[in-house]
């Protein structure tokens, strides 16, 4: 009989990376000629970026210089939850953008469903907050992957623990 080969499907965010590109807007908006002057930051605490800035302008350039950081870190911008815009201490704004790890029951349902629609002959079994595709056949396995990657899906998802 033919082994089983499978994967897990994940969604998680490198805190790591997350830190450095932080480290590196917070560099960047020190020397920015737009930022001189001004009460604007970014702080990582736990898994929420708490971004402030002296208006709703200054707040926009803040998410594009950390967007960019966070591209260059290779950090999907799919696991940013960016919160209201609301008013805070001294005459500022703050907003509050959450990094999203797991795949939560709603999306883990949409896959699992793209899964069975795509009639390619694999499992997949909802394991808390990921996903594993078993299937007999390696290329059916690689087939749901380039499948996933090519859906359009708000979560970010990484394919990990190859096993065949």
């Amino acid at each position: 009989m033919a082994k089983e080969a499978s994967f897990d499907i994940v969604s998680k965010v490198d805190l790591q990376e997350v830190s450095n590109a932080v480290q590196q807007a917070r560099r960047e908006i020190e020397t920015r000629f737009d930022f001189k002057g001004s009460k604007s930051e970014i702080r990582l605490e736990g898994e929420k970026l708490t971004l402030i800035s002296d208006d709703e302008y200054k707040l926009e350039q803040l998410m594009d210089v950390l967007q960019t950081k966070l591209v260059k870190r290779n950090v999907s911008l799919k696991a940013l939850r960016p919160g209201k815009v609301e008013p805070a201490a001294g005459g500022t704004v703050r907003q509050v953008v959450d990094l999203v790890n797991g795949i939560d029951a709603e999306h883990a349902k949409q896959i699992t469903k793209l899964i069975k629609d795509s009639k390619i002959k694999v499992q997949a079994q909802i394991q808390g907050d990921q996903i594993r595709v078993s299937g007999k056949s390696r290329d059916d396995l690689q087939a749901v992957i380039q499948m996933l990657r090519n859906a359009e899906l708000d979560v970010p998802l990484q394919f990990t623990n190859y096993r065949s």
